[in-house]
């Protein structure tokens, strides 16, 4: 596994892969300004016309406990932008990771195994629909874990685990969908979940570098291409034709 992770850093520079790093970044970027804002707007929304609504929705008896949620989201509206972009990394990387899943494979797959069948590209509808439903359900931890940030460390741990499940699921199942149908490839996660589970462990620490976590979707891809072959082993259906005719 540490070995999958070296070659994957190795390989985040090199010239073939820069083109999709720059485009990875430049499109991350772009997101984080968006959702951020979105957050803000939505934190701000919340604390002041929302109490309102939601006392009207829930009732008078309900007044002390939305007067104290409404206390949390302000402090929350003020640090929003600021930890919003690190904490939505998560969910932001698996949107972008669902664009360029093929050609970081590709590579990958081109020069650690240029004697495998190489694998084949993912429709954009299947790959984005993976990426859309991992970055929500993110999103949810995130609004889930910020009360438990604000009041205690825990709620970071419970972010980073829950981060670790979520990316490592998500791209072991692109790259291992290259080469399986979906239904076979969630079942090969689930078959190996504490491995997999293990190597978001690297991914979720990779994305919790500032500036650096930008490059998360070549590196995590990257890396779980490496798992995926390790832990499919010598498999017939993953030689050319041409070398088992031999």
């Amino acid at each position: 596994m540490l070995d999958a992770a070296i070659k994957a850093l190795s390989q985040l520079i090199s010239p073939p892969m820069r083109s999709i790093l720059w485009r990875s970044i430049g499109l991350a970027l772009v997101l984080i300004v968006v959702l951020a804002i979105g957050l803000q707007r939505l934190l701000s929304w919340f604390a002041t016309s929302g109490e309102v609504w939601l006392e009207g929705l829930l009732g008078p008896g309900w007044h002390s406990s939305i007067e104290v949620l409404s206390w949390i989201v302000s402090i929350a509206t003020g640090l929003g932008v600021v930890f919003g972009g690190i904490f939505l990394m998560p969910a932001i990387t698996s949107v972008v990771a669902s664009l360029f899943v093929d050609d970081v494979a590709d590579i990958v797959e081109r020069e650690h195994y240029p004697a495998e069948r190489p694998g084949t590209a993912l429709p954009f509808s299947r790959a984005m629909l993976e990426g859309i439903k991992t970055a929500l359900v993110a999103i949810l931890v995130y609004l889930a874990a910020l009360p438990l940030v604000l009041f205690a460390g825990a709620g970071f741990l419970i972010f980073f685990l829950a981060a670790a499940w979520l990316l490592g699921r998500e791209y072991f199942e692109l790259a291992a969908m290259r080469f399986r149908p979906p239904e076979e490839a969630k079942a090969m996660r689930r078959d190996n979940a504490a491995t997999v589970f293990t190597a978001g462990l690297f991914i979720a620490a990779f994305v919790s570098i500032p500036i650096v976590n930008l490059a998360t979707p070549i590196f995590g891809m990257a890396f779980m291409v490496h798992m995926h072959k390790r832990l499919s082993g010598s498999r017939p259906e993953l030689i050319e034709p041409a070398r088992q005719v031999r």
